[in-house]
């Protein structure tokens, strides 16, 4: 086993929005491999709420934020990135949950490349592959989208070899800190949609790569909750518009980056 000095420093950052048990639920995961891995969480409350646990129950440090107001996804996640200490930043939703620990898998990939940001394969709570890892939308891809002609998914197997993708979903990124900070973070513009898929272009036109790690798994309960809420689908819909604003033709090329 390695010596403590040499441990990999990681903080996650987890936002609940009144989940406490999911909350509860990762917190447990990751006690579980602690004796691998320097971690810290720091863990926001985008709505008020009384946890299910005692952050003192855990055996590595947590850092409770409570927001007076509720914030989008890429400002509380901007906002945890101000107090993390780790080498590395890991963006984790509550509703993940994590049977085998995944971190050492992704790290070892990601220091053999010249990349900021990994992700594992995430699977559904059936055992389904999420669409997680996923071709730039465009308009045209978008309307194939709509028509249930596809979603720009890549095809890969569980167990299949670490790959450069597109982008990678905001339910697991795994980033060097040094890359999420040089890039400035999330766009706060996007208010809940397509904040991961900016950020990968933009790591991308910073000569950075993504890269997909099917060798690690995560299992997330997705809520897609943009198909049902009409709050949902206007932060979708408007988050769409922001990008194509901001990207479409202007798009990096992924395909020849080792």
């Amino acid at each position: 086993m390695p010596s403590v000095d040499t441990l990999p420093s990681i903080t996650i950052s987890i936002v609940s929005h009144g989940q406490g048990k999911l909350v509860g639920g990762i917190l447990a995961d990751l006690a579980r491999f602690g004796n691998l891995m320097h971690v810290e969480v720091i863990l926001t409350k985008n709505l008020p709420e009384l946890f299910p646990f005692s952050i003192e129950d855990f055996p590595y440090p947590v850092k409770v934020i409570e927001n007076a107001v509720p914030a989008g996804f890429g400002a509380n996640h901007n906002a945890a990135f101000q107090h993390a200490a780790g080498e590395w930043f890991g963006v984790l939703n509550p509703d993940i949950r994590m049977p085998a620990n995944p971190f050492p898998i992704l790290l070892n990939a990601l220091s053999r490349r010249q990349a900021a940001v990994i992700a594992p394969a995430v699977l559904s709570s059936t055992g389904r592959v999420e669409d997680s890892i996923r071709r730039f939308p465009t308009p045209f891809s978008l309307v194939r989208k709509m028509l249930g002609r596809g979603d720009g998914r890549y095809s890969f197997a569980i167990g299949d070899e670490t790959f450069a993708a597109d982008w990678v979903g905001g339910m697991f990124m795994l980033f060097r800190a040094e890359d999420f900070q040089r890039v400035g973070g999330f766009d706060e513009g996007f208010f809940l949609y397509y904040e991961d898929v900016d950020i990968c272009i933009r790591l991308w036109k910073a000569g950075r790569g993504v890269l997909a790690c099917p060798k690690a798994q995560a299992i997330h309960d997705a809520r897609r909750a943009s198909r049902r809420n009409p709050r949902h689908m206007r932060w979708h819909a408007a988050s769409m518009a922001r990008y194509l604003v901001k990207h479409w033709l202007r798009l990096p090329k992924t395909g020849t980056w080792q």
